[in-house]
């Protein structure tokens, strides 16, 4: 069967869509596209960094707050499917325009509530409003901007998804230290109306397409949004509630997985199908969507292991965290124009080899980390990280464009949306229970060597009650003690470990990442 945003009268109209019309400011658009994408990944990285300031606000449990965070990406994931439809009928420039200016009002308003069900509710808004942003500017880049530039936006959106992932911790720890957690959401309010303006100015306005409403698959478009922000929201409270031994996480999922499989058999069978599998589902496009998924995964694992590190083991607080974290995002600036220019002349497959082959070689480097490591330490390996990610990500989105017609942009941006936000939420579930289970692992094997009592045991634990012993109202609190320090050095140790493990299995999914590259056809000439 035929599709792509395709099917009878509806396919003919989406796969011979009217002539797309250049933007005559397009920096300004561009603009446009930089401010979307840092607000979408930006304010969600910042409510993750900031949750626990939150929840002490508006006071609320730990359970409770949990899911603030959830709430605003589940929103984004439930709107992707529908924005590329949504940008096909009224056009990116409406649907941005409307979408900047109610996150805007929906971030303002959301601190004043002071309520968890207040924040909860705009944080929903918030996220249906942005979930739009990344689809539609992809559509943008491709469709509107001049050829010449089209390489250089799309190396633009890239940078912004790699800062907003890793400035998000100086923004949290600089406005906790001195303004209010109310500024966690007003920072990103503030954007808005600069994005609302760059859109009005920089990108054209298309005619509506109202005609394609009646035509639109709704229930395509309804099961595929339900049932991916259902698995979503399964996959980012799985760790929390211990996951199949959650009755709420087991229904997550399979509500999610049934309605994702009557997406599928909707659009096989559907007479005008919302997305058609056979026309945007060839190629490439299948591999290059799972290494979008393994990419995201790669990223969110990695700005996971090291902050967590620098809080577990070293207690470094949200403020010192971005100043590590930093070392990522600061280089994007003058890497973004370097790939657009490389991406003009070289295969974008090799350019991409390169980019996985230096984040593989930076979690090597950081897989030799010590208890002793400090944000500093991480430097080589960071920079190193911060050119490879910036590589992979824009050669690989640019190389998706290349092998579809254009009359499948907008479908790519949801595509891209989809895969972005499960391969994100994979690689944080799965770093998370990773690191967990194996610090329980590690934890284990060093308690059993403590009570086993080995000479450095024996030595240890003596030399901790003699120092502590004068302190001590005797020496049965002299020996508790030394057994705490000794506790928590076994515990920091294990941390340690199980951070290195991390990085290493991370490695190995770059080894498969270069594997599936190794598969990649070239582009088909458009």
């Amino acid at each position: 069967m035929s599709v792509g945003l395709a099917g009878g009268r509806l396919s003919r109209i989406l796969l011979r869509p009217a002539q797309p019309i250049l933007t005559h400011h397009p920096i300004v658009g561009l603009l446009g596209v930089m401010l979307g994408a840092l607000i979408s990944t930006l304010t969600s990285r910042i409510t993750t960094f900031g949750l626990a300031d939150i929840r002490g606000a508006i006071g609320a449990g730990f359970d409770e707050g949990a899911w603030i965070t959830t709430a605003y990406t589940v929103a984004q994931m439930l709107v992707a499917p529908a924005a590329a439809f949504l940008g096909v009928v009224f056009g990116p420039r409406r649907v941005l325009l409307v979408s900047s200016l109610t996150y805007g009002l929906a971030m303002l308003a959301l601190p004043l509530t002071g309520t968890l069900t207040g924040v909860l509710t705009f944080q929903l808004l918030a996220g249906l409003s942005s979930g739009t942003f990344i689809p539609l500017t992809i559509g943008f880049i491709v469709r509107n901007l001049p050829p010449r530039y089209v390489v250089y936006g799309i190396a633009v959106y890239a940078m912004n998804v790699e800062l907003s992932l890793n400035f998000a911790a100086s923004v949290e720890g600089w406005v906790i230290e001195h303004l209010d957690w109310r500024w966690l959401f007003w920072d990103t309010a503030l954007l808005a109306p600069l994005m609302a303006l760059c859109v009005h100015f920089g990108m054209p306005a298309e005619p509506v397409r109202r005609d394609l409403l009646k035509d639109g698959d709704w229930w395509g478009i309804a099961y595929a949004s339900l049932g991916f922000a259902l698995l979503y929201a399964g996959l980012d409270q799985g760790n929390r509630l211990d996951w199949f031994n959650s009755g709420l996480i087991t229904g997550l999922f399979l509500a999610g997985g049934l309605l994702v499989t009557a997406f599928v058999v909707q659009e096989l069978t559907c007479p005008k199908p919302w997305i058609t599998f056979s026309a945007l589902f060839r190629g490439n496009i299948p591999l290059l969507c799972l290494l979008l998924v393994l990419l995201r995964l790669i990223m969110l694992s990695t700005a996971y292991l090291v902050p967590q590190f620098l809080i577990t083991v070293n207690n470094y607080r949200a403020l010192e965290v971005g100043d590590t974290l930093l070392l990522i995002a600061l280089p994007q600036f003058l890497l973004a124009p370097l790939v657009g220019t490389l991406l003009r002349h070289a295969d974008p497959r090799v350019v991409m080899a390169a980019g996985f082959a230096a984040v593989g070689t930076a979690c090597w480097l950081a897989s030799h980390l010590t208890a002793d490591w400090v944000g500093a330490d991480f430097l080589p390996s960071q920079m190193l990280q911060a050119f490879g990610q910036s590589f992979a990500m824009t050669s690989l989105i640019y190389f998706n464009i290349k092998n579809l017609s254009q009359a499948h942009i907008l479908a790519l941006g949801a595509l891209l949306q989809t895969s972005r936000l499960l391969g994100g939420e994979l690689g944080a579930a799965f770093m998370q229970t990773f690191v967990r289970v194996r610090e329980q692992f590690h934890s284990f094997r060093l308690v059993s060597d403590v009570v086993a009592g080995g000479t450095d045991t024996v030595h240890r634990l003596a030399g901790g009650m003699a120092r502590l012993a004068a302190r001590s109202t005797g020496s049965e609190e002299a020996t508790d003690r030394a057994l705490s320090l000794l506790a928590a050095a076994v515990r920091k140790q294990a941390y340690v470990l199980a951070y290195i493990d991390g990085f290493v299995v991370i490695a190995w999914f770059i080894v498969g990442g270069l594997l599936l590259i190794a598969l990649l056809r070239p582009a088909p000439k458009q």
